[in-house]
């Protein structure tokens, strides 16, 4: 009897210890692609110069040109990668401690269209 309570236990034992892990496991939320980050889609991301304090300056208009690179509620900070609230309390990615961004202009995977606009935006490298 104890026998058989041991194989059921020790399974699902087993079995929380892998679902703790998977759900503890931060997930970058962007790749390296050809020297620059992008995000899953394979699509630029960039900083922007006027971001302070792990803050984003980058609200209203500005946002609907550089759409941020948005975090869900599960996502969790993880190596350089950290979450910052915007002004309108959503959660944005940052990397480094800038938040990132996606362009507007850009129209496929592995376009760099934004790098240099206004000598404020950058892709991430």
């Amino acid at each position: 009897m104890i026998r058989a309570l041991r194989s059921p236990l020790a399974a699902l034992a087993v079995l929380a210890i892998s679902s703790y892990a998977a759900t503890g496991m931060a997930q970058a939320p962007a790749k390296m692609m050809d020297g620059v980050l992008t995000n899953a889609a394979g699509m630029t991301l960039y900083t922007f110069d006027k971001d302070e304090g792990g803050k984003s300056a980058c609200n209203g208009p500005c946002a609907a040109n550089w759409p941020p690179l948005m975090a869900t509620g599960e996502a969790k900070a993880s190596g350089d990668w950290t979450i910052v609230t915007r002004d309108d309390g959503a959660k944005q990615w940052a990397y480094k401690g800038k938040p990132v961004y996606l362009w507007a202009k850009d129209q496929k995977p592995g376009d760099k269209t934004g790098d240099g606009v206004n000598s404020v935006w950058h892709v991430v490298k």
